[in-house]
């Protein structure tokens, strides 16, 4: 399709929206209610106008949505959702060369156009989302979005924080098991709340929630007994979350499934009386660390986020061994496990951050993510922090050692939950 693109089709019906609202105003003006509608002609003539108003904007909404630009998957590539194989849509947004360079958007002329403004970076910003599901698969939509159902299996006293094991309806086909921690606290207070992803590992939410697996990674625990309240899920396939990828899941990868599961999260948190729902952060290692980022590229209620040995440049790193079904099989299917073809990289994704706090926590001895690829990463997004007036919102720790979490790490990452969902603490 050659019509608007997806980001000006939102501008353009917010604005008819807008409009709408404005010939409302004006019609249905209280402070005039006694003056204006002197008989019920009046009002049924009122009543028509705001009619088909109404009928305008959902016209014009609708023909500007049917031309909209579509993403296109890669040529030969299929559209794995809802268990169907769907024909590529029919165009994607324009190719990057170089993923670092956050400079510049391309705009529908193919020409490359300085970013110099918000507006021009949400136009990246865009691109950058629709080439991630390129490689992922569709990002699942208010079909998807079925009732949490959600069900208590055990629950047990740790300390001052109560754990409860259950499990909630995450697509119409799976439920997701996870770890709920909820300290004590003052009748009807808010507590901030967060979202912790675990490391590659069998144990699964186990880990997090300090039940298995490594002391320096039970942080769900650890942030409970700070005051959070925190929630530890399962990723596809680990721990008691018995799941067989493939496309009769409806999921063309296990990270788009995770990124699924991690927003259903969210909406589980939001809906407890508990939480204050304008804070949630999300921490996790390794696996934890980079599903932290792609699920926070798509999720703007996750306010504060930190990656520790998550991520470094496709360029600098393995790509092969993104490639396996818990992760994106299209980088070997579709992109020949090349770096310079897979059409996003993380620089793009660290700057789609913005202007939310990311800490990008790394070991220098890290044998899986090259920590300079951590740095080239984080000094490319830099610029677009600072487009969005939030450049002290984005910040390093680099520790010495092996790809791990040691206490000197965790303390920073702590902290910075602590300063922007803690204030004052």
């Amino acid at each position: 399709m050659n019509g608007l693109p997806t980001s000006r089709w939102y501008s353009e019906v917010s604005m008819m929206c807008r409009l709408l609202r404005s010939a409302v105003t004006v019609l249905l003006d209280e402070r005039n209610t006694a003056t204006r509608w002197t008989n019920k002609s009046d009002m049924k003539s009122a009543a028509r106008l705001i009619l088909a108003c109404t009928f305008a904007t959902i016209m014009l909404a609708t023909l500007a949505f049917c031309n909209a630009d579509e993403p296109k998957l890669p040529e030969g590539s299929r559209a794995i959702f809802n268990g169907k194989d769907l024909p590529a849509p029919a165009s994607l947004p324009p190719g990057y060369a170089d993923h670092s360079d956050l400079a510049h958007f391309i705009d529908l002329q193919g020409r490359r156009r300085p970013i110099r403004s918000v507006d021009d970076w949400l136009i990246r910003k865009r691109h950058v989302q629709l080439h991630l599901q390129s490689v992922m698969g569709p990002l699942p939509g208010p079909p998807q979005r079925v009732p949490l159902d959600v069900g208590t299996i055990e629950e047990a006293r740790v300390g001052a924080v109560t754990r409860r094991k259950l499990t909630y309806q995450s697509d119409a086909a799976d439920r997701v098991p996870a770890y709920l921690f909820i300290p004590d606290h003052k009748s009807g207070s808010k507590l901030p709340a967060v979202l912790c992803l675990q490391q590659t590992t069998k144990s699964g939410k186990a880990e997090p929630a300090g039940l298995a697996g490594d002391p320096s990674l039970h942080y769900a625990l650890h942030l409970a007994e700070r005051g959070y309240v925190t929630l530890a899920p399962d990723y596809p396939s680990f721990g008691e979350h018995t799941y067989e990828f493939g496309p009769q899941t409806g999921y063309s990868s296990g990270s788009m499934k995770a990124v699924w599961d991690n927003i259903r999260a969210v909406d589980l948190l939001q809906s407890l009386s508990i939480v204050d729902g304008e804070r949630i952060g999300c921490i996790g290692h390794s696996l934890g660390g980079h599903s932290t980022i792609f699920t926070a590229v798509f999720e703007p209620r996750l306010k504060v986020l930190v990656s520790n040995c998550g991520f470094c440049t496709f360029r600098k790193d393995d790509v092969p061994s993104w490639t396996g079904p818990r992760y994106m099989p299209r980088i070997a299917g579709v992109y020949e496990n090349d770096a310079a073809k897979v059409p996003f990289d993380f620089p793009e994704l660290i700057a789609c951050l913005a202007p939310r706090p990311f800490l990008a926590s790394a070991a220098e001895g890290d044998n899986d993510f090259d920590v300079s690829g951590v740095r080239d990463c984080v000094r490319s997004a830099r610029p677009i922090y600072a487009l969005l007036g939030a450049s002290t919102a984005l910040e390093e720790s680099y520790y010495p050692g092996p790809h791990a979490f040691p206490d000197t790490a965790r303390k920073r990452a702590y902290e910075f939950l602590d300063k922007f969902l803690m204030p004052g603490s």
